[in-house]
């Protein structure tokens, strides 16, 4: 598993299982790609979602290809959060989500207005809430309605990313609620320049920003990470995403940031060579894997997990202490 990568000091290193300390926390695992498959890990880990809920997702640049189809939230939505809201924000880069109106015309496009409403949290302006603990801020900038919410659901599309290496929970709060002007330029700007920040300081200011938002709402968050059509590219990249080359893996949930992302990690470095190459050199040559060093360092959360497989009637535990075990399960 993994042998080609190097031992390093930083963000290209992949932590094998058994150099992980501290405490396990709980991962629930499916092969069921459906909206079936998402209602049941959610079903699972929103023990304590309650209130007025907000629903953070990548709703996509236009017609892009490997967004969560709508169709699937839809349903989602319907059965288990009729009453919540998918909350955005707009992008700090000139495109088509750059403006409010031009964000509105894309949700319309992709199809999300179909069937919900859409907050752009900073629609209105911007709030800010505190970093505890951090080494690069103090706090952070959000959309202004966001605190407005009593809950947060994090449905994430996990895949890769041109900067961060790839895109799990932490990506999908840490960038994805940050305002477009002030939020996101403080983790991606550096001495005047837009896009600054790279590899090991970028990782750790997406990960204080996403502290910010998931220490504000305590207990009342949970995570699911959808692990399919996973390119190298982001959702972000839209109809310019790099092909689909990594197979189809399933859905993952936790309660915890950092198991649920670092078990989604895990799950695609236990793939062949073949298989994981496209998105292991995405997320080393990004200095990705400081996402899940630096969250621990917070106290976001554990990188140990038992990893429960719902697909049997019995729940079982599959063998992530030795994550390529997980193998002759035919993910």
């Amino acid at each position: 598993m993994s042998q080609n990568i190097q031992p390093g000091t930083g963000g290209e290193r992949y932590v094998p299982y058994s150099e992980r300390t501290g405490n396990e926390s709980i991962v629930y695992f499916t092969r069921d790609l459906s909206p079936e498959g998402i209602e049941k890990i959610y079903e699972r880990i929103n023990a304590n979602i309650k209130g007025k809920v907000a629903i953070k997702l990548h709703t996509g640049e236009p017609h892009g290809p490997n967004i969560i189809p709508p169709a699937w939230v839809k349903e989602f939505m319907q059965k288990e959060l009729p009453d919540a809201t998918i909350v955005e924000t707009n992008t700090f880069y000139d495109g088509d989500r750059y403006t409010t109106e031009q964000h509105r015309e894309t949700l319309k496009i992709n199809g999300w207005t179909d069937f919900t409403t859409v907050d752009i949290t900073d629609e209105h302006g911007t709030t800010t809430l505190p970093v505890k603990g951090g080494k690069w801020f103090t706090e952070m900038y959000v959309g202004k309605s966001l605190p407005t919410y009593d809950s947060l659901v994090v449905l994430t599309h996990f895949k890769g990313h041109a900067m961060g290496g790839f895109g799990g929970s932490n990506k999908n709060i840490g960038i994805g609620c940050a305002d477009g002007r002030i939020g996101k330029g403080m983790i991606h700007a550096k001495d005047g320049n837009d896009w600054g920040v790279v590899q090991e300081e970028l990782m750790e200011k997406i990960s204080e920003s996403t502290k910010a938002t998931i220490d504000h709402f305590g207990k009342q968050v949970t995570y699911v990470n959808v692990l399919r059509n996973i390119s190298v590219s982001c959702d972000c990249e839209g109809v310019g995403a790099q092909p689909v080359v990594t197979p189809n893996v399933g859905i993952v949930g936790s309660v915890d940031i950092l198991a649920v992302d670092q078990a989604s990690v895990d799950l695609i470095l236990a793939m062949n060579e073949k298989d994981r190459h496209a998105m292991e050199e995405r997320i080393t040559s990004r200095h990705g894997f400081r996402q899940l060093s630096y969250m621990k360092e917070l106290g976001m959360g554990n990188d140990k997990y038992i990893l429960i497989d719902i697909d049997h009637e019995d729940e079982r535990i599959l063998p992530v202490h030795a994550v390529e075990d997980v193998q002759p399960f035919h993910l």
